[in-house]
Formats: C-alpha cells, sequence, structure tokens
C-alpha cells in the first residue's frame, strides 16, 4: 500500500502546480508555531532526544488531498493558488494524536463498579466477584452487531472531534468465538466508515470465562485452535495480544498464544505489568512485541531487557488515574535511554475516555514528562505503536494532513498546563475538516 501511495507522490511532485487541476490544495498560513517536523526515516524518538521537539515558528502548510505537501517560513512560501486558506496566526499547528491501545467497541458502561470502587472494593476484588471484563462480555454477547457500531462509531467520532488521527482497537470483551468475531466484524466495518486509521487487535486472551475458572487449558485451546484460525481467515486483525497477569494469563500461558498467533502472521502486543511483575515483559521481548502496554510496576531487570530491542513500551496515564493505581515509571525508562509512548486504554472498565488531551496532560502533571517528550509520546511513538511510522505522527512530507489547529494558545507547553480546557479549534484528518 505504501510503496504505491509514495509512488503516485512522487509522481505528482514532478509535475508543476497548474497541471494538476484535479487536485484539492490547502493552505494553512501564519503558524505560530508548527510542531513536530520529522524526515520520513526517523519512526522512533527515545532518551535524551524524547525531550527535543523540533518546530518552525511562523509557518505555513500546504495540504494536497490527504497528504502533507510542504511546510517552512512564511518567509519562504510558494506562490500558489489554493482551494481553501486557513489563517493560523497566534495558532499552534501539530500533528494528530496516535492512539495506539483502546477498546472502543463494548457494550453499556460499567459506572456501578465505578461506585464499587469508591465504596472501597479494589479492581481485582470486583474481578473476582465477577466484575470487570466478565461484565462487559456478558453485556457484549447479548448486544447485535449493529447496536455495537452504533455504539463505537460515537465514541470514533468523540475521539476525532478530541484530535486523535489514528486509533488501534482490540476485541476482548467477547470470550466467545462468535462474539470475539463480532467485535472485530464491527473494528472492520468502522474502519471503512470512518477517515480515522484503525487498526484491530485480537484479545481473546483478555480474561478466562467463567465457564473455563476450573479449565484453564481448554481456554487456550480454544483461542489456539478456533478463535485465532478463524480471526485470520476473515483477515479481521493485524495484532494479537494477551493480558499476562497475576489472576489472568501466565507467560508460559502468553507464549503458546503468541507463537499460534505468531503462525497465523499476526503481530504481538501485550497487557504487562499493570498489578505485578511476573516475566511478561521478558516474553513480550522474546516475541518482539510491536509494543508492551501498561508498565505500571517495573522492576530494574523489566527496564533493562527493553534496551537494544525494537518494542516500544506504552504507558496508559488516565488508567492510572481512574484506578488510583501506580504511574508508569516514565522517567526511569526514559532515563535509561528508552522510547514511551502514551496512550488512553478507552474502555468501560479502568478506562472510560478516549481523551488523548487529558493523557498528555496527566503523563506531564503525575509522571513528570516534560511537554516535548509527552508530544513525542503521543504522536511518533504511538504510530510507531501501530505500525504507522511511515504515514502519522509527525509533520513530514508525504504523511498523512492529520492535524491539530490549537486555539490561540501561549505556547505548546500550555496544551497540559491548561489540563481542563479545550484548547482545539481544528482537527483535520485525510486534509478534511472534522
Amino acid at each position: 500500500m505504501f510503496n504505491s501511495f509514495y509512488k503516485a507522490l512522487s509522481t505528482n511532485f514532478d509535475l508543476p502546480l497548474h497541471k494538476i487541476n484535479k487536485n484539492m490544495y490547502t493552505l494553512i498560513t501564519n503558524i505560530k508555531e508548527l510542531l513536530q517536523i520529522r524526515k520520513l526515516d526517523e519512526d522512533k524518538i527515545s532518551g535524551k532526544a524524547m525531550k527535543i521537539l523540533p518546530t518552525i515558528k511562523n509557518a505555513y502548510l500546504i495540504i494536497k488531498n490527504d497528504t502533507i505537501f510542504d511546510f517552512g517560513k512564511m518567509e519562504n512560501i510558494p506562490t500558489i493558488e489554493a482551494d481553501k486558506i486557513i489563517d493560523a496566526k497566534d495558532k499552534i499547528v501539530l500533528p494528530s494524536w496516535c492512539d495506539s491501545h483502546t477498546h472502543i467497541v463494548f457494550a453499556g458502561n460499567r459506572e456501578g463498579e465505578f461506585v464499587d470502587r469508591i465504596n472501597g472494593l479494589t479492581y481485582e476484588e470486583i474481578a473476582n466477584n465477577g466484575g470487570g471484563i466478565l461484565n462487559s462480555a456478558k453485556k457484549l454477547q447479548e448486544t447485535s452487531e449493529a447496536e455495537l457500531f452504533e455504539q463505537a462509531s460515537k465514541r470514533i467520532e468523540e475521539i476525532m472531534d478530541l484530535g486523535t488521527g489514528a486509533v488501534e482497537i482490540k476485541s476482548g470483551y467477547g470470550l466467545t468465538l462468535a462474539a470475539e468475531l463480532k467485535i472485530l466484524r464491527v473494528i472492520k466495518k468502522l474502519a471503512k466508515a470512518y477517515p480515522i486509521e484503525i487498526k484491530a487487535t485480537f484479545l481473546g486472551a483478555h480474561a478466562f470465562p467463567s465457564e473455563f475458572k476450573d479449565d484453564k487449558e481448554a481456554y487456550i485451546n480454544l483461542i489456539c485452535d478456533e478463535m485465532i484460525p478463524a480471526v485470520a481467515k476473515e483477515n479481521l486483525a493485524d495484532f494479537i495480544d494477551v493480558f499476562c497477569e497475576t489472576g489472568y494469563f501466565s507467560p508460559n500461558q502468553t507464549e503458546r498464544i503468541l507463537e499460534t498467533g505468531k503462525r497465523f502472521n499476526l503481530i504481538p502486543k501485550i497487557h504487562v505489568n499493570q498489578f505485578t511483575s511476573i516475566g511478561g515483559v521478558q516474553v513480550g521481548i522474546k516475541f518482539k512485541a510491536l509494543s508492551l502496554d501498561h508498565l505500571e510496576i517495573m522492576n530494574p531487570q523489566d527496564i533493562e531487557a527493553l534496551k537494544n530491542t525494537d518494542t516500544m513500551p506504552v504507558a496508559l496515564p488516565s488508567c492510572s488515574y481512574f484506578l488510583s493505581i501506580p504511574y508508569t515509571p516514565a522517567r526511569k525508562i526514559i532515563d535509561k535511554g528508552l522510547p514511551l509512548a502514551l496512550a488512553t486504554d478507552f474502555n468501560p472498565g479502568s478506562t472510560p475516555s478516549g481523551n488523548m488531551n487529558f493523557v498528555v496532560a496527566t503523563a506531564c502533571i503525575k509522571m513528570k514528562m516534560t511537554p516535548e517528550e509527552a508530544i513525542n509520546a503521543a504522536t511518533i511513538n504511538g504510530a510507531y505503536a501501530m505500525q504507522l511510522s511511515k504515514s502519522h505522527g509527525s509533520i513530514t512530507i508525504g504523511k498523512k494532513a492529520n492535524l491539530i489547529i490549537t486555539k490561540l494558545i501561549p505556547s505548546y507547553g500550555f496544551i497540559p498546563y491548561a489540563f481542563g480546557s479545550q484548547l482545539i479549534d481544528t482537527v483535520i484528518i485525510n486534509g478534511d475538516t472534522v
């Protein structure tokens, strides 16, 4: 897909502007500061480099159809007959957010459990009493595909309005073959219905259904022998995920599931180290996982193991906020020279929010990330965690024109500073205003 895309793009670059009458040009002028200027071969940012956010002040940007065509300083703006002109005076422009970890397709909500936690029950206690993931699975199994699509559509529209231009969506609230396939089919329909880039992840190993409580091996067999082949047959997922955690899936069980997924060309991702460190990080590295997500509990050995790998650590700060659990130790991870991505974990039980602006702010406030680090983590590193580095996550000629134009703000540091304010003026996805 990318090869043909860039071939067409490079061909168009060779033509004079006045010859390309069929194309649509949008010109954004007087940009106070254009953030996240990168070369195409920069696929992720790590360690000390995360403190650097390349920008251009007093800039212009040209969009051709759905891609970034040109940008630079206003003093060097070329002569162009634009179909649409946007004056961004005193406004900041940055790439749209790349949210690499969500569970957007779910049924109903779990606000009752929210109250239970306020009254003293822990997340684990609620799950042990039949709540949590099993509660969501029961609701989802009883909900039609059409209704699931309708509910998820509202969430997709909401996150687009909040500046997200690429998102990963997991299954995992089905826990039966039929229900897991139903979720993944809804994700596929969402990807066709909306301009936002959507990646799908099979997460049948999210929890053990109650009927398999005393025979966990049978559920592992169901995942490996029936679910994964069925998902692959319909080409419903890009990635495979496992909740490797105490009380959920062990490292050995995780290995078996990832090994099966690998045979069916599903790229590994793992929920790991949310509550305990049980060796899941090492399993992820062994299987060359694209990302390891959560990482709230990290010992020095876990961090050391991630060095010199291609795996992206992903933090989910709004999950920590909502559950009142520790935050991913971002400083320890970044200061060891590693990259870090930020995502929402949008789901009904532990993070009923898809607001990446809040995620960026919380990362700065609670995890002591600088604004530069947080923006890098929420854009280019988030894109990497979805294998979208070639098309999303930075201001780069040839990448998708997925942009956030802020309201009038003094600097980009104001984005996490004014954490409760709506600072977005305009969202552009694939060249079109949302």
